[in-house]
């Protein structure tokens, strides 16, 4: 870890915060994400090797406790790490007002977009078992089609058809997608200008805006016009 050689406690906590992918990993825990695996689908370019050395550093540190229940091992928050919440908050807020603009081709990342979409839906929302199934019209056969298995309060990303009835059908590129899912345009304006269709009964189509549970951040307006 870097030191800045300074006493100022803003420069500690920069050491200790401002290193590379470490807010990444401290928002993904604070989201719900406890295991290393999981952890990692919120940082996609992030090397194995190098998740498991900041978890490290950031155990040592006194900002994670990794707990073990058998053979599984998972990472969370002490109280110290819990006081970063409100920071990564905030970056997120001002992100949203301040940062936003059109993306750019490396800023399209599917795969960020399906752990955002598992991490924060209500599988609740459909009241009882339900599967959505997403296809991302401008991706090749073998990465279009996805699917979301709701049940037991859980939603669970699969690559296979789970089974059973599909009870909402969703279709969009990954760049609409991700407009809606950070709230550059709004669901309903997305549907009534189709660049999201969603096909279901009209229970399931109703309860898509719980499901998707796009959270405050969504509604956070730009300053500047995109």
């Amino acid at each position: 870890m870097r030191s800045y050689g300074q006493f100022c406690p803003v420069a500690k906590t920069a050491e200790v915060f401002c290193q590379r992918w470490t807010p990444l990993i401290l928002r993904n825990i604070t989201w719900g994400a406890h295991r290393f695996s999981e952890i990692q689908r919120g940082v996609p370019m992030m090397s194995p090797t190098l998740l498991s050395q900041r978890l490290k550093q950031l155990e040592k540190e006194g900002i994670l406790e990794r707990r073990k229940d058998g053979r599984a091992v998972s990472y969370h928050l002490t109280l110290s790490g819990r006081e970063f919440s409100p920071i990564i908050e905030a970056m997120g807020v001002w992100g949203q007002r301040w940062t936003r603009r059109e993306l750019e081709a490396g800023e399209i990342d599917m795969d960020l977009l399906l752990w955002g979409i598992e991490r924060g839906a209500r599988a609740d929302a459909f009241g009882g078992r339900a599967v959505v199934r997403i296809e991302f019209t401008d991706q090749p056969a073998h990465k279009a089609l996805w699917w979301f298995l709701n049940e037991d309060g859980r939603c669970q990303l699969c690559v296979d058809d789970p089974g059973g009835v599909t009870d909402l059908y969703l279709a969009a590129t990954v760049t609409d997608f991700i407009r809606v899912y950070r709230g550059d345009i709004t669901l309903r304006t997305a549907l009534a200008e189709e660049r999201l269709e969603a096909i279901g009964d009209h229970a399931a189509r109703e309860a898509l805006p719980d499901w998707l549970n796009l959270g405050t951040l969504s509604s956070i307006r730009p300053a500047r016009a995109l």
